[in-house]
């Protein structure tokens, strides 16, 4: 079904794939450029592609079977990443609670194959596990790049828990294993937390810079800018709210600059915004890094569609600058743009569209399934996973003088539909 706002949503279902059980809101991941993997609470990890059959391409689910998960597990939160250059991999982790019947015993589970050949091959990635048996809880599983000591870069884990502390897991390289370490070390603004972590965004920043946002159980809103060369914590910022945080998402709000005008512009390419949702969503509208959280406004209707549970910002409509998606258990998918302030105005975002859902909606990504060059939004929701693409007529609007051959495999794709 859908709603019309003041414009029509640009894109249509290209396929749903319908789960045995309910997945939620940390229960989506990309794995690689072009699979998604989706993990349900009954223990289930399907893996969501797009392949040539028979000279078309069609969508396909298949459940992936991740050792040391037992057939009573309850997967809590799932996530992926390559890892940083010039290493190779492909690294799954996955949380899940074991009930053994007088007691419920919390795992997270790494899984990584460093055999030649197999370092992206999901099926032997998934015989390839270091079992960890947690002490709390688990909750959102997170990963982000850090700056070692030796200049170089490296992918890390951090996990949330029901222990009001954020768990940091790093490889061993000597050893070919994941460790937990000590989070203060790399991440000195994700210690002494006011309540457990719903959820967790790092944005990293020119200069050596980074930005680290969490939104907590209690309602605390929490933000840092740090020197990532320390690191050192150089200002923070706290907010709080009347209820539990469930999204926070830090973004610049341009795509690009023009070459011309890159280095006038690289200030407003790299002003952050700072969202962050409960029952409405707010949404700072002045650069994070130079006034916190000070200035902020609610998103127009955000507050009619119950919960937000997940939000994405991308550039939708190739104009270089983002679209704002917002996700609601009310299940509604609810579209903003940003306006630029006229002379006396303040800016704001502006309601563009909205499309409705038959079940409430848990994570959104935005990625290349099909391999034509257009993204698809890949959309999860309590009921099964959907995957939405641009409408054939805008695509080819957008795509004047480009590769036929990237139009032809688009249509192809949409076909698969009659």
């Amino acid at each position: 079904m859908l709603r019309e706002g003041k414009e029509a949503c640009p894109f249509v279902e290209d396929s749903f794939s319908r789960f045995l059980s309910q997945s939620n809101m940390y229960g989506l991941c990309q794995a690689g450029e072009q699979e998604l993997l989706a993990a349900t609470l009954k223990g289930k990890v399907v893996c969501f592609r797009y392949q040539d059959l028979q000279q078309k391409i069609r969508p396909v689910a298949k459940e992936v079977q991740f050792t040391y998960i037992p057939v009573d597990a309850e997967i809590v939160s799932i996530d992926a990443f390559n890892k940083s250059s010039p290493n190779r991999g492909l690294v799954v982790g996955i949380t899940f609670i074991k009930d053994s019947g007088d007691k419920a015993t919390p795992f997270l589970n790494i899984y990584c194959d460093y055999e030649p050949g197999s370092e992206f091959n999901l099926e032997s990635i998934a015989q390839s596990c270091l079992n960890l048996e947690l002490q709390f809880t688990p909750f959102q599983l997170y990963h982000t790049e850090v700056q070692c000591e030796n200049g170089c870069s490296e992918t890390v884990f951090l996990l949330s828990g029901h222990d009001q502390r954020i768990h940091l897991y790093k490889e061993n390289a000597s050893l070919h294993q994941f460790e937990e370490q000590p989070v203060e070390r790399l991440f000195p603004e994700l210690q002494e937390l006011p309540s457990n972590v719903l959820w967790l965004d790092v944005l990293s920043i020119p200069g050596g810079r980074r930005l680290s946002a969490f939104g907590c159980q209690n309602g605390c809103v929490g933000l840092a800018l740090v020197d990532q060369t320390g690191p050192e914590i150089l200002q923070s910022w706290r907010v709080q709210q009347d209820s539990p945080i469930s999204t926070v998402l830090l973004f610049p709000l341009h795509s690009r600059a023009e070459p011309a005008d890159a280095e006038r512009s690289s200030v407003n390419v790299w002003s952050v915004r700072f969202l962050w949702s409960e029952w409405s969503v707010h949404c700072a509208l002045r650069d994070v890094q130079k006034y916190g959280v000070s200035c902020h406004a609610c998103l127009s209707e955000s507050d009619q569609c119950d919960a937000v549970l997940c939000a994405l910002v991308t550039d939708l409509d190739f104009d270089g600058q983002k679209e704002l998606l917002l996700g609601t258990y009310g299940q509604e998918l609810l579209c903003y743009k940003f306006q630029q302030p006229m002379r006396g105005t303040e800016e704001q975002f502006q309601l563009l569209w909205r499309r409705s859902f038959k079940s409430p909606l848990l994570s959104i990504i935005y990625l290349d399934l099909t391999g034509d060059g257009l993204r698809e939004l890949a959309i999860l929701t309590l009921k099964g996973l959907h995957i939405l693409q641009l409408k054939l007529a805008l695509t080819r609007i957008e795509r004047v003088g480009g590769p036929g051959a990237q139009l032809s495999k688009r249509t192809s794709t949409l076909e698969c539909l009659v």
